[in-house]
């Protein structure tokens, strides 16, 4: 029986991990995994490790406040929870192209283009 080292906040009500240190919960967002002790969402440390193909110890040295015990608890609960947070890591992904593409170029990518500084 495989006991996860992370709890999420439901309705209000946290759970209690049996491995405080690692817990996760925030009032804000429920389902949510979150690094406890920190605001670091857990999609964010692996967002991180995949597009800057990052090992754990480069992970501590990047973000020093968490221990290499959270790291690697933080990788192991995403492997475990792969396919919810893949879900989740495209979404986050799609609002960002979203709001890209309704933002359109920064007026300084305009003066620069203009100025023909960029093509």
């Amino acid at each position: 029986m495989s006991t996860s080292l992370f709890t999420l906040e439901r309705s209000g009500l946290t759970a209690v991990s049996q491995s405080p240190p690692l817990a996760l919960a925030n009032p804000h967002q429920v389902d949510v995994p979150y690094i406890a002790g920190t605001t670091m969402k857990v999609v964010e440390l692996v967002m991180a490790q995949k597009a800057h193909g990052w090992s754990p110890e480069e992970l501590h040295f990047q973000h020093p406040y968490l221990s290499m015990s959270q790291i690697h608890s933080a990788l192991a609960y995403y492997w475990e929870h792969k396919e919810t947070l893949d879900t989740d890591m495209a979404r986050r992904l799609a609002y960002v192209e979203q709001a890209r593409q309704e933002a359109g170029p920064s007026p300084l990518v305009e003066r620069l283009r203009e100025q023909g500084l960029l093509e």
